[in-house]
């Protein structure tokens, strides 16, 4: 108590500079609502909220635009990408924190972290040239050829494999996604208190039950909050999939059609807006994407707090 009141100028700079910092981020999330809606102010009123994101026209030269069809394939590629991802990401997990030798511990969660590492260009130049052909070739077909003939899912697999499709956008966008989940969920089930996974090993517990009954419900805040990051990174993704995608704003029930997302839109065509109404209407889809994003983050986040709260009773 002494040394705060002989610096007590100190602390009020202290104070001011956290202040500052905290505002900063708060200026800069309205500031940015400002702007994207000011840009796509035209496109709101002309085209109106309701409408615009279910129409699913988008033709500059009859200046019609509508969001449906970039709407639904930035959900489709996103809710794909995690379900690919995370079962591989805890996986890699749980190997990397109680199953992998200790030599291997370090070379495999170095090479995983640096997977985050890589610019998103490069994993869509990946996508385009190595494993589009391979999904054309060989493994669309044989998803086709498996799943094909089963009455619902079939649907999904429908039409010419082509590689440059949602499904394999998805696959890109998962293998972006995985070291986010893995490294997240790593670090989280190494905080498992080690007489906690000693006492169920002197019980009898295997190693699989160890994992399940004890190191995953400890560690499932953590795996959460991976899982809301990379939530976040693959809404916002662009280069990636825009190299697989294609560029089709048509909603399509087969995965192995081309589609489009809001920001493979917003690459593709920003340059070429050449009317204030194509311009705003693009402004307009950036707004989505924005509201989509925080919504589903503070949704994610909100679960967060309530898993976390029934976890400290």
């Amino acid at each position: 108590m002494k040394r705060l009141r002989r610096y007590p100028f100190a602390d009020i700079i202290f104070g001011t500079v956290a202040f500052l910092a905290s505002f900063l981020v708060l200026s800069l999330v309205f500031s940015t609502i400002l702007v994207l809606y000011n840009e796509s102010s035209l496109a709101i009123h002309k085209f109106g909220i309701i409408n615009f994101i279910l129409t699913n026209d988008w033709d500059p030269v009859r200046e019609i635009f509508g969001a449906a069809a970039p709407l639904y394939g930035t959900i489709i590629t996103t809710v794909l990408s995690l379900i690919f991802a995370l079962p591989v990401a805890i996986g890699i997990a749980i190997f990397l924190s109680e199953v992998s030798p200790y030599l291997l511990k370090s070379p495999i969660g170095i090479a995983i972290e640096m997977l985050a590492a890589i610019p998103s260009i490069i994993y869509g130049m990946w996508g385009l040239f190595t494993l589009a052909p391979l999904m054309a070739d060989y493994i669309e077909p044989a998803i086709q050829k498996t799943l094909g003939h089963i009455p619902i899912i079939g649907k999904l697999f429908e039409g010419e494999p082509q590689g440059v499709d949602l499904f394999t956008a998805s696959v890109v966008l998962s293998i972006m996604i995985i070291p986010f989940i893995a490294s997240i969920a790593r670090d989280s089930l190494n905080l498992t208190p080690n007489i906690m996974k000693e006492s169920a090993y002197a019980l009898g517990a295997t190693k699989w039950e160890v994992v399940k009954d004890i190191m995953i419900p400890y560690a499932k805040l953590g795996i959460y909050g991976g899982v809301v990051l990379a939530l976040g990174r693959a809404l916002g993704e662009t280069m990636a999939v825009a190299f697989v995608l294609g560029n089709n704003h048509q909603i399509t029930t087969s995965l192995f059609d081309s589609a489009a997302t809001i920001t493979v839109t917003l690459a593709n065509e920003f340059t070429e807006a050449d009317t204030d109404i194509y311009l705003s209407s693009l402004f307009y889809l950036a707004f989505l994407l924005f509201i989509l994003s925080f919504v589903i983050l503070a949704i994610a986040k909100f679960f967060l707090l309530k898993a976390e709260k029934n976890y400290s009773r």
